[in-house]
């Protein structure tokens, strides 16, 4: 071979190695279809501020976990900051409503409550001093995402926040404060209160309607009316909308994504308003996102829309695009959601992993194509969650995780946070406050310790994070046992590929990659950190844990 060769020869090599270390390095894109999304309510979290821990009166002595507890944003950035998020492979945070609620405490039959969770707003354009200032929440949007976190805020256009002595009702013009729904029918399941006294807001209505008295009183003794008249005057005439109940309440949810570039919606009780309601939310938020990433140039992440995913109550994957609400079929999906919440996993979580995988992949791929799933295990509102007495943990996480579709972990799901709560009634004994301490005392629940479950949550999500063909590719089983299946996404020139086994022999194993990767190429397990060089499309590894993640 000639000098010439020789050196054509070694720089074709150089540049092979070069080109496969960059692949090997290169950082996955953000999908939705992907995210690990973390649910946490405020007020439960991390109190990282006692001196908005009470804020007007509100002292009166409540039931079992239904006051205030403390939690609020300055928690939520001390975490963020420490990395808490990060460590647990998690892209986008979902937390309660923000709005301000209302003052005053009703019982509904559960125990005097007060609206701790952020589902009573009085005024959608304050935020409740209990969670902090707007200051507050702009850096908390902001330290945010500069770890790569996506905010996904919880909206309620539905209703108002029950009435009380110090909380009038918005108007017969605004609310209806009767029939309450009965969910046999289509209006019985919209054109109705939820519960007994929770105003249900007219959206059906296109009548013009002035503000409230209670909010014109509220602003006048702020020293703000003249303000939000001159806004509210401005986005009307640029948007040509009647100045119906709905609009307003738009214009105020869409403020703060404007404003502070909140990344998403999660949709609260969609199916108890008419479905064309959210696709007029979403292209007012969308819109709002393209002025907030104008203004903001350097802080833009990336370049997807604006999220939207809907609470459609006891909506299941199964059905597809289509919900029975109350005899009416409706596609949510065509009424501005990218994704609905899935009811069905905390079901089907009780089975083998190869037919949870391999249906959602089914669907995901055909029914919901260009769409998307959040799958769940646990929530603030289902006494029915999945492993409600934490037997399953690590079941429960595998299941959640390695699904395709959006993943969303319940504050406390990571930790086995008690889901029975003694002495609560209701929703109470799911919203118990984050235990910090068991994660340092490695408290065990049924044989899981505390800390353990959270380093095994950890590894799996910072796997699905860096590998997007976790939640948005394709699954196909290599072998039934051991049990080893793979995922393939590809999305233009980006193309990820992984390998997963589950329920394996402790020690040494060998793994099947199938295609997956070429013979010769190192792997990672991102599971115990140890590498193997594939070999007649197998890779032998050697390590304490009974599952592996491979990657490049």
């Amino acid at each position: 071979m000639t000098t010439r060769n020789l050196l054509i020869g070694l720089a074709i090599l150089l540049l092979s190695s070069c080109a496969q270390k960059q692949q090997q390095v290169q950082e996955a894109p953000f999908v939705w279809e992907n995210a690990n999304v973390y649910f946490l309510l405020t007020d439960r979290f991390n109190n990282g501020d006692t001196t908005n821990d009470v804020n007007f009166e509100r002292d009166e002595e409540t039931g079992v976990l239904r006051g205030f507890m403390g939690g609020d944003f300055r928690g939520i950035i001390n975490k963020i900051n420490e990395g808490y998020f990060n460590d647990l492979g998690v892209n986008a945070l979902w937390f309660s409503p923000i709005a301000e609620q209302v003052h005053g405490s009703v019982d509904e039959g559960t125990g005097n409550t007060y609206g701790y969770h952020g589902y009573w707003a009085k005024d959608w354009t304050r935020i409740d001093p209990n969670w902090g200032t707007e200051e507050d929440f702009a850096e908390l949007v902001d330290v945010a995402h500069k770890r790569g976190i996506r905010i996904v805020m919880d909206v309620v256009i539905n209703h108002t926040g029950p009435v009380t002595d110090k909380d009038p009702v918005y108007g017969d013009s605004w609310v209806r404060t009767k029939p309450q729904c009965k969910y046999k029918t289509y209006e019985s399941t919209v054109t109705c209160t939820l519960v007994e006294n929770l105003p249900d807001v007219k959206t059906e209505s296109d009548k013009e309607v002035n503000l409230p008295d209670v909010l014109i009183d509220k602003w006048t003794k702020e020293g703000r009316l003249e303000e939000e008249m001159e806004e509210l005057n401005a986005f009307f005439a640029e948007t040509g909308y009647p100045r119906a109940p709905r609009f307003y309440i738009m214009k105020w949810l869409t403020d703060f994504v404007r404003k502070y570039g909140v990344d998403g919606y999660r949709i609260d009780t969609a199916k108890h308003t008419e479905e064309s309601i959210w696709g007029e939310l979403y292209e007012v938020a969308k819109k709002a996102f393209v002025d907030w990433k104008a203004a903001h140039p350097d802080q833009v992440l990336d370049d997807n829309e604006f999220y939207t995913v809907g609470e459609v109550y006891n909506y299941g994957a199964s059905t597809g695009r289509m919900f029975d609400n109350g005899g009416v079929p409706v596609d949510y999906f065509a009424n501005g959601m990218d994704a609905l919440i899935n009811f069905e996993l905390k079901g089907d979580a009780l089975k083998e992993y190869e037919f949870i995988f391999s249906k959602y992949s089914k669907i995901l791929n055909n029914e919901l194509k260009g769409k998307s799933l959040l799958h769940y295990l646990a929530s603030h509102d289902d006494s029915h969650s999945f492993d409600k007495e934490r037997k399953m943990s690590y079941k429960g996480a595998n299941s959640l995780l390695l699904c395709p579709g959006a993943s969303q972990i319940y504050y406390g799901d990571e930790t086995n946070r008690s889901l029975i709560i003694e002495g609560t009634v209701g929703d109470a004994t799911l919203r118990s406050f984050m235990n910090w301490n068991d994660i340092l005392a490695n408290t065990v629940v049924n044989g899981v310790g505390a800390y353990d479950l959270l380093t095994h949550y950890q590894k799996l999500g910072k796997f699905r994070a860096a590998n997007p063909s976790v939640g948005a590719g394709v699954h196909t089983q290599i072998s039934e046992e051991p049990y080893v299946f793979k995922r393939e996404y590809n999305n233009g020139a980006y193309i990820n590929k992984v390998v997963v086994g589950l329920e394996l022999p402790l020690g040494k194993k060998e793994i099947s990659v199938s295609d997956v990767f070429e013979n010769g190429t190192v792997v990672k397990d991102n599971y115990s950190g140890a590498t193997a060089k594939v070999k007649d499309n197998k890779v032998t590894i050697e390590t304490e844990f009974d599952i592996v993640l491979l990657s490049l």
